[in-house]
């Protein structure tokens, strides 16, 4: 199980990204055996840049771990400007002089973005409709209706002013945030409409920037012979909380045999996910608590 974080670059796609680091592993082995499989914890657009979580082999079974993690970003936005994306790659809509707009007056607008919010996501998105993604039928010219989104933002702080029209922020916030609606929606609430023009992901679950490296990096450390940085399974899971059990119900686990909540998870008031461990390195699965109070396991892991 291993998972290695990438400083993905501003250009590519998510996808792009992982096709760069399959060859990276396929030079590694010389050319043997089939490419690895791999997957990603959270897609970033081509304009973004920063953690991208890729998950190698047998770890691609806790990428919905990953996905469903917090994450952590920098932001810039510029405000007077709308687009059709939301972001610095699409058609200007329309320009609204910014007027006396401040930081003082937009410290008070980012207070009714912290919390739950309800997001509209954007047409430009890859979320399906009838199978399609909407960004397909924005390039189309059509609109469909989307409903809002419940998510949740931790923290947004403002880092900087920079006038006459861009602030440069902090957002911390649930899986499901669209940097770029909350931008646009902070240029409605302000009167003046926005658009996203940087971004950067600084952390995604339990992974930081300070563990990423370039694709580049990748490159040099696979060229001069160097093994890569992995994460293990036990530290990509560490945003989960834990709990460790003896071997007779790892046996049970491993088995899928049913069991009570309270077996588990006795008076720790987790209700799941839970990261199950039967020594603290060794990861043996991911439950769940169903509505009942049973176990449901979502992934069971060979401790062996």
């Amino acid at each position: 199980m291993s998972v290695l974080v990438v400083d993905k670059p501003v250009g590519p796609t998510s996808f792009a990204v992982l096709r760069e680091v399959r060859r990276a592993l396929m030079r590694a082995t010389g050319g043997a055996g089939r490419p690895p499989k791999l997957g990603h914890g959270g897609t970033l657009d081509p304009m973004a840049s920063g953690v991208l979580p890729v998950c190698v082999g047998a770890s691609t079974k806790i990428i919905q771990f990953l996905l469903d993690a917090d994450k952590e970003y920098l932001a810039v936005v510029r405000f007077g400007v709308e687009t059709d994306t939301l972001d610095a790659t699409g058609q200007v809509l329309r320009e609204t002089p910014i007027g006396d707009l401040d930081a003082i007056r937009l410290q008070a607008a980012l207070a009714g973005f912290r919390g739950e919010i309800e997001q509209v996501p954007p047409m430009f998105s890859a979320l399906k409709h009838h199978g399609k993604p909407l960004y397909r039928y924005a390039r189309a010219g059509q609109t469909v209706e989307r409903a809002p989104r419940r998510v949740k933002v931790h923290e947004l702080e403002l880092l900087a002013w920079e006038s006459p029209d861009r602030a440069r922020l902090r957002i911390r916030c649930s899986k499901g945030t669209y940097i770029r609606s909350l931008a646009a929606d902070l240029g409605r609430q302000l009167g003046v409409g926005a658009h996203l023009t940087e971004l950067r992901r600084t952390a995604s679950g339990p992974f930081a920037l300070a563990q990423a490296m370039s694709l580049d990096q990748i490159a040099a450390c696979v060229n001069e012979g160097r093994n890569l940085p992995f994460v293990s399974l036990r530290d990509s899971l560490a945003h989960l909380p834990a709990v460790t059990v003896d071997d007779a119900l790892a046996v049970r686990l491993a088995r899928g045999q049913r069991m009570g909540w309270e077996e588990i998870a006795p008076a720790t008031g987790e209700r799941g996910p839970l990261c199950v461990l039967l020594a603290p390195d060794v990861v043996i699965a991911v439950v769940d608590r169903t509505a009942e109070g049973a176990v449901r396991i979502l992934r069971v892991f060979n401790a062996g």
